[in-house]
């Protein structure tokens, strides 16, 4: 009866120091040559990697998903804030009687853009709070969700997913926030100057 010989598909080794890393990278891949077989100059039928290498290749794909998500992210504020430009612009059209008599009854240019900064700060917090809420609620959403396909199929989900849990930073949270109130102060303040330096007298004949 022949016994099949098994082969191992891994091996893993620690060393004692980064700094013995390179000796010992060196020292297996000579033992494992001399195991296998492997003539000088032939291309090895085995890999090493070290955890340095691992580390280097998971830290540049997160930097790049990084830089692809603030990407997006970038180009759905610009998107945002000319939206909310565009809209504050029809606004100051819409009103611009209005305006004319605020000017009229002693309104300065300066009463005029704090008006509408103040009206685009509320309507850029406003959606702000809602992301931000939004945000909060996907983690119980996902909780729920997943009970829900964890009770009817158990075996479905894979481990990490039983395992995962939602987080939300506080200053994420914060800093959203802030970023919204400075979308509307940046957008808002091209309508805001447009409708202080009206005329007057031509707000007031506008129909």
């Amino acid at each position: 009866m022949t016994i099949p010989r098994r082969r191992a598909s891994s091996i893993y080794a620690q060393v004692s120091s980064t700094n013995a890393m390179d000796a010992a990278f060196a020292d297996i891949d000579r033992i494992l040559r001399r195991e296998h077989k492997v003539r000088p100059g032939d291309n090895a039928d085995f890999s090493i990697r070290n955890a340095s290498d691992l580390i280097g290749a998971f830290t540049a794909t997160t930097q790049t998903f990084t830089m692809l998500l603030a990407g997006i992210a970038a180009i759905s504020l610009i998107v945002g804030g000319i939206g909310i430009m565009n809209i504050m612009l029809a606004t100051v059209t819409e009103r611009t009687r209005e305006i004319g008599v605020r000017r009229a009854l002693g309104a300065s240019r300066h009463h005029i853009i704090q008006q509408f900064l103040t009206e685009t700060v509320v309507l850029t917090a406003g959606g702000g709070l809602s992301g931000v809420l939004f945000g909060l609620s996907v983690g119980p959403l996902f909780r729920g969700i997943r009970s829900v396909v964890t009770f009817f199929l158990p075996d479905i989900l894979p481990q990490i997913v039983q395992t995962l849990e939602p987080r939300i930073a506080t200053w994420s949270v914060v800093l959203s926030l802030v970023i919204s109130l400075i979308v509307g102060v940046g957008f808002g303040l091209y309508p805001a100057r447009k409708a202080a330096y009206m005329d007057p007298i031509e707000a007031l004949r506008h129909e």
